[in-house]
């Protein structure tokens, strides 16, 4: 036994596996991601037995602070003075695609969590990196094809003005187009804003059907909030918040968010294992998860899972393991990981209940419609990476 715990410890870089955590910990994405990213991380390496394959698994963390210059300056240190296996968390698109540039450089993984854009596994994929939780592709697909074939067909974008933002406008603009729709007029807001008034009265003046809010965090809820104090929805208008967390929801309160649809990867009441999964952060962070925590365990557990079944922590093996392995937890149910870096799951259309519909605080949503995994995100025969172009998986 002695001798094959030597053995795999033997195969494992400095006897250790590191983990860097690179998250917001204090701007826009802080309450649905954040600072209780790093307890789920923690629930997963802990529920591993706080060692894999005979070796320590050690977790750092760090404030990327929104910034791709800051963000990829930490994973370079974390590569060269650390010796870091994996990178996760990467919420803001434009520090993950900074940062997952020098981890297939020095072919490190990393399992990006937070950020939206689908271009991480489209035009950006890369063998070191795996997309977890959501995407801009599978966000709109959900929310914008459900409102439009509604008979709400014109449509004003009001979008974040950096990679993330600019995807979502792209692919809900392609969702509304296929289902017969038009985009009527657009603007972008500076990342982050606070005062959202002249955006949302030239929203207003256009008459559209629908605005759609292309942005997260704290900019989406100082959005609705402007929205709800310029009466926008009670005129008739429909707000689509096309990235939504259930912090949103517990900040805007029932009363002013009940009726919102949106697409979400995860929630806590979607079963038993979620619930009970769920139930155990909250008692240790006094919160309950949002779906990119969820995320943050799910895919850590996984990886981890992978290291313990080869004995090794070197990228490109455990990638391939991961790959080999379904999904099949607490977050995803036969879920699987393309060639691409899409980890394809099924996502879920969700309905803000209103709080005479709730039983108690934590009952946030009504579930509209289970969105199977193949139709969720892109399909490979649209996809631009150059991992499936050329049949390298």
């Amino acid at each position: 036994m002695l001798l094959a715990s030597q053995a795999a410890t033997a195969e494992i870089t400095d006897n250790e596996i590191r983990i860097g955590y690179l998250a917001d910990m204090t701007g826009a994405y802080r309450d649905p991601i954040g600072p209780l990213g790093e307890d789920a991380i923690r629930m997963a390496i802990e529920d591993m037995g706080g060692s894999v394959a005979g070796a320590e698994v050690v977790l750092f963390s760090a404030d990327d602070r929104n910034s791709p210059d800051v963000g990829s300056s930490v994973v370079r240190e974390w590569i060269d003075e650390r010796n870091v296996d994996m990178v996760t968390g990467l919420v803001a698109s434009s520090v993950t695609l900074a940062s997952v540039k020098l981890l297939e450089e020095e072919n490190r993984l990393g399992l990006v969590n937070g950020a939206v854009s689908s271009g991480v596994t489209n035009e950006s994929c890369s063998p070191n990196h795996i997309h977890w939780v959501y995407d801009t592709w599978a966000m709109s697909n959900g929310t914008a094809s459900a409102i439009t074939q509604e008979g709400n067909t014109d449509w004003y974008l009001l979008s974040a003005d950096y990679s993330f933002g600019h995807a979502l406008e792209r692919d809900v603009t392609r969702v509304v187009e296929e289902n017969g729709g038009s985009i009527v007029g657009s603007t972008r807001h500076p990342f982050p804003s606070s005062d959202f008034s002249s955006f949302m009265l030239q929203a207003q003046a256009s008459g559209a059907d629908v605005i759609a809010l292309n942005n997260a965090g704290s900019d989406t809820i100082n959005a609705i909030r402007t929205a709800g104090q310029f009466g926008i929805t009670q005129a008739g208008q429909i707000l689509a918040g096309m990235v939504l967390f259930s912090t949103d929801i517990r900040s805007l309160g029932q009363e002013i968010a009940q009726g919102l649809q949106f697409t979400t990867a995860w929630f806590y009441d979607l079963d038993e294992e979620a619930r009970a999964w769920a139930e155990r952060f909250r008692e240790r962070t006094g919160s309950m998860p949002t779906q990119v925590h969820a995320g943050l365990y799910s895919s850590t557990l996984h990886y981890l899972q992978a290291i313990d079944a080869i004995g090794n922590d070197e990228a490109q093996a455990v990638r391939q393991q991961m790959a080999a392995t379904p999904i099949d937890d607490m977050f995803a149910s036969g879920g699987y990981i393309r060639e691409d870096g899409r980890m394809v799951h099924d996502m879920y259309l969700v309905e803000v209940k209103s709080p005479e519909e709730a039983v108690d605080e934590d009952d946030l949503f009504r579930l509209v419609r289970t969105i199977p995994a193949d139709e969720a995100f892109r399909p490979l025969d649209q996809s631009d990476c150059h991992l499936v172009q050329n049949g390298d998986t």
